[in-house]
């Protein structure tokens, strides 16, 4: 579904991705994992077509994405949960699920809205709260389900777990399980949390200083003696 290849970015004359290959499969839950710095984040982001990558390839289910404008990409059936959830923290919770829809097909606004409110149903319960009174958690959660409000065939999650509380963490994690094996939404997360994320995860990838270093299963990643000493047993998160 999303084919990476060799994909470098850069901010000005910084080299943040240096040939970067990944394929996730219609699906599937992929997991990117690495230390804070190695490009993660950039990589979604190019993805995303912000910023674009200057060489390289990126295809979407059979179309080459690579240098097209965002709104596009999102109307292919791409959304992305950023890192640090950036929520509209003066609009409700209703409002800044409008927006989620906005690129979806209007008929289907109350069937998703139904989805998101039962995935969540605190954001039901704070439709009228402003989104910048919510705690952590309940942001992450209004930042999943936005997402989600635009029906999208590939998620996009950036360390949907950062900074919340562990009991948060594990309801996050569940839900995410959840869109996946009952909605048919594959997904693609970047996360620092290395023993959650590659349980959860059909496949892995780690990434160093801007290049992929190791891949496979979920269950390989774990038991890699390399990724358990650098992001299971103390080492870098």
């Amino acid at each position: 579904m999303l084919k990476i290849t060799d994909v470098h970015t850069y901010y000005g004359a910084i080299e943040a991705l240096k040939g970067v290959d990944i394929d996730v499969h219609q699906g599937e839950i992929v997991t990117l994992i690495g230390a804070n710095g190695a490009g993660k984040t950039t990589l979604l982001m190019t993805v995303c077509g912000r910023p674009p990558a200057r060489f390289g390839h990126i295809w979407f289910d059979g179309v080459e994405i690579t240098r097209r404008p965002t709104f596009e990409i999102i109307r292919l059936g791409i959304a992305q949960s950023p890192e640090g959830r950036r929520i509209f923290p003066r609009m409700t919770v209703f409002e800044n699920l409008q927006l989620g829809a906005l690129t979806a097909d209007k008929s289907g606004f109350a069937d998703s809205l139904e989805r998101v409110y039962t995935l969540f149903p605190i954001l039901k319960q704070r439709a009228d709260q402003r989104g910048g009174t919510l705690s952590g958690g309940e942001q992450q959660m209004l930042s999943i389900g936005r997402a989600l409000m635009s029906r999208p065939r590939l998620l996009l999650l950036d360390e949907p777990s950062l900074g919340l509380a562990p009991m948060i963490v594990k309801q996050i994690f569940r839900v995410v399980e959840e869109i996946n094996r009952d909605s048919g939404v594959t997904i693609f997360m970047v996360e620092q949390n290395a023993h959650l994320s590659l349980k959860l995860a059909h496949r892995g990838y780690v990434m160093v200083n801007g290049r992929i270093e190791l891949t496979g299963t979920g269950a390989e990643l774990l038991a890699n003696e390399e990724v358990r000493a650098a992001y299971l047993e103390g080492g870098r998160h």
